[in-house]
């Protein structure tokens, strides 16, 4: 049945990267805190860094959950689970750290994400393996993938920096998470040309 491994690599990685969606979790220190989880999906907007290092383009939205968990404890759990082939599902359980647009490092990362990056990516969000996990799907039915959303990317690319910075400024829950934890540090720092 389950498995852990040491690193991210051979057949982890392919199938890893061959998940049209996947599912990124946190949650606060509070006991009594909302746990999160999110679906995130889009065409090469997550890359495999090296064997133990996972990262993903966070793109702007009405929340910032993520942010909040990762800015006050580190703690993420990332999972992708097959809707075909054989039954698996995978987790990364590590710690994260957003990386925002006026870090060094974002500039360092965002080229290995030629493909999905686009309007309205507030981060890159960076995270490192403590724990690498597969289990059975026995239960995960099957699923036909059929094609992107162009929703977000239509939305957010009829704005521009200025606007979509505006925003996420707007959103009750960038500034601060539903437990009122500090969120996305605002205003959002511009991209660089």
């Amino acid at each position: 049945m389950g498995k852990t491994y040491d690193a991210i690599d051979g057949r982890l990685r392919e199938f890893i990267e061959a998940q049209p969606v996947y599912f990124a979790a946190s949650a606060p220190l509070a006991d009594d805190g909302h746990v999160n989880l999110s679906p995130k999906g889009h065409k090469g907007s997550l890359q495999v860094i090296d064997e133990r290092t996972v990262a993903y383009l966070d793109f702007g939205g009405s929340h910032a959950e993520t942010h909040a968990h990762l800015r006050e404890n580190g703690r993420i759990t990332l999972m992708w689970c097959a809707f075909t082939g054989p039954p698996t599902i995978v987790r990364v359980h590590g710690t994260g750290e957003a990386v925002y647009r006026d870090d060094p490092r974002f500039e360092e990362l965002i080229p290995r994400f030629a493909e999905a990056d686009g309007p309205g990516v507030r981060a890159v969000i960076v995270v490192r393996a403590k724990l690498i996990t597969d289990t059975c799907g026995f239960s995960v039915p099957f699923m036909d993938y059929r094609e992107e959303r162009p929703l977000l990317r239509e939305f957010l690319g009829r704005k521009s920096d200025d606007e979509f910075a505006e925003y996420c400024e707007s959103k009750e829950f960038n500034h601060q998470s539903i437990d009122g934890l500090p969120a996305l540090p605002l205003p959002l720092p511009p991209r660089k040309s």
